[in-house]
């Protein structure tokens, strides 16, 4: 059928689109879209609590309302809570970051709702602008130079991969995670404007500081991001040579770094204490077939071996794990420093945890926690299948080994490392920004991984490797992005993207309507 046989009404609609759409209007136009479907419609779609929440809720004057919450736990999704009317005894369990969101989305509700009833779906909604925001920035990041063609193509991956509920659904919860996937993406997003030198470098920079700093400290595992940014943002450094824009950087990354020592320290010791009962029962007994030696190498009575493999919230168990025994017999013997030295020196236990970890990493949403409201008449725990092709096939699909992710990451490192090369020649300290983007996306990922298994062992992966499977998807999608543009090589930056500087194309005349071809 030849172009005239189109409908006028469809030519105009589709020159109108190819002409204004731009692939990044289209991705962020389409998230928007498919986000809203899954969490402001019925049924609606979010995350049940594990017994994390009260963390975070109490102390930003929330509380559980519903009379029958605790059979809810792990299984359905709750969607109002109340709001503290007078004096809230509780203190602040932990400092994170997302209390601003929610003190934010608390603000907004009492304007619009209610003052008595906190409705998750308005953190759900500030957040999906948000991510609606960063997205865009991402996709216009990586299709700013490409032809139309090939960067719809990018734009509908990335729309196959971030608009999946598997990530969005996080947004109707209290998991910090909502916070991490919108600021990951947008520190992603900053980084590889200054790559393209598509917007001013000085607005860019206080984007790329305001998410790296929110990122950091939404919590304690993320406190290796912070020296992972400092260490990879030295590229920065170069990029420009006006005193100013040096100065500024160098202020940003050193405050980076020090946001990730003091969210470290910042971490409540009742959460230490959890964290390293699992590092101990989950990661170094676990792993050993001497359990009794292990505990011998940290200065410990061979006794603790009863506790491998055992959790620190069992309703029953042998030792009371909060008494004070525990806290000068175990507890004070070691710690996440010893505890890497002591995997350095086994590194045969260290590959099977490693491993262990690898089994979950690819995990976008855990499978203990169910989507859906109890009113929606679901079974307990039912997870949604709404637009989440990506997340399970990536969950059934992905190899389950470390190994795997080594040959990754080498596999697509050294092909972005001939244009890095080409770059420093050439003396091209912007082009350098993709290749240390790439690497700070890894790091970050890696962290993800390593905190976890040194940090609490194999306890509850699925949920601790998040940093670590958003970080491999957007890499991957940059990766794929840029094979399919041809733009893994070196390519010398224009000053305005070829976008502003071809002629627009001519688009046939729309013939009148019934005249055939």
């Amino acid at each position: 059928m030849g172009l005239r046989r189109i409908p006028s009404g469809l030519q105009r609609a589709a020159i109108f689109a190819v002409r204004f759409i731009s692939p990044a209007a289209l991705a962020a136009s389409a998230v928007l879209i498919i986000t809203a479907l899954a969490l402001f419609v019925p049924p609606f779609v979010g995350m049940a609590d594990n017994g994390d929440y009260y963390r975070i809720l109490y102390g930003n004057g929330l509380y559980f309302s519903q009379p029958d919450y605790d059979s809810r736990y792990f299984g359905y999704f709750v969607r109002e809570y109340g709001i503290f009317q007078y004096f809230n005894e509780h203190q602040t369990l932990l400092y994170s970051s997302q209390s601003l969101l929610i003190r934010l989305a608390l603000a907004v509700n009492k304007l619009v709702y209610s003052t008595t009833v906190f409705d998750i779906r308005i953190q759900a909604a500030l957040l999906t602008l948000m991510y609606t925001a960063a997205v865009y920035l991402l996709v216009e990041g990586i299709t700013c130079r490409m032809s139309r063609a090939r960067g719809y193509a990018a734009a509908l991956l990335v729309v196959f991969v971030l608009a999946d509920t598997g990530y969005t659904a996080y947004f109707n919860s209290f998991f910090g995670e909502s916070i991490v996937l919108v600021m990951m993406v947008t520190l992603m997003a900053s980084w590889l404007l200054f790559y393209r030198k598509r917007y001013n470098d000085y607005v860019l920079l206080a984007l790329f500081a305001v998410s790296a700093l929110l990122l950091i400290t939404v919590k304690q595992q993320n406190a290796p991001v912070g020296v992972v940014l400092a260490v990879a943002g030295v590229s920065l450094l170069l990029m420009r040579r006006d005193r100013l824009f040096r100065f500024l950087a160098g202020g940003i990354l050193a405050l980076l770094f020090a946001a990730g020592i003091v969210t470290y320290v910042w971490i409540p010791k009742d959460f230490v204490h959890i964290n390293q009962y699992h590092a101990m029962t989950r990661g170094v007994l676990q792993t050993t077939d001497n359990p009794e030696k292990a505990l011998e190498s940290f200065g410990m009575n061979k006794q603790y071996a009863l506790l491998k493999g055992t959790i620190y919230y069992a309703p029953y168990s042998t030792v009371d794990v909060d008494g004070s025994h525990m806290g000068e017999n175990f507890y004070n013997k070691y710690g996440f420093v010893s505890i890497a030295a002591y995997y350095a020196a086994h590194p045969g236990e260290l590959g099977a945890l490693l491993n262990a970890a690898a089994r979950n990493a690819f995990t976008i949403r855990p499978p203990a926690m169910g989507s859906f409201e109890k009113s929606a008449g679901r079974d307990f725990g039912a997870q949604t299948r709404f637009f989440s092709a990506y997340s399970l096939l990536k969950q059934a699909a992905a190899p389950r080994t470390f190994g795997f992710i080594v040959i990754w990451m080498v596999l697509v490192a050294g092909l972005y490392m001939p244009g890095f090369v080409q770059a420093v020649r050439v003396r091209d300290m912007r082009h350098i920004q993709k290749l240390a983007l790439v690497v700070a996306g890894m790091g970050i990922g890696l962290s993800g991984i390593v905190v976890s298994i040194i940090g609490a062992g194999d306890a509850d992966l699925a949920k601790h490797e998040f940093l670590f499977t958003l970080g491999f998807d957007l890499v991957s999608v940059l990766f794929v992005a840029d094979l399919v543009g041809k733009e893994l090589g070196y390519q010398q930056m224009p000053d305005q993207p070829s976008s502003a500087r071809k002629p627009a194309a001519v688009l046939p005349p729309i013939a009148n309507k019934g005249v055939n071809a």
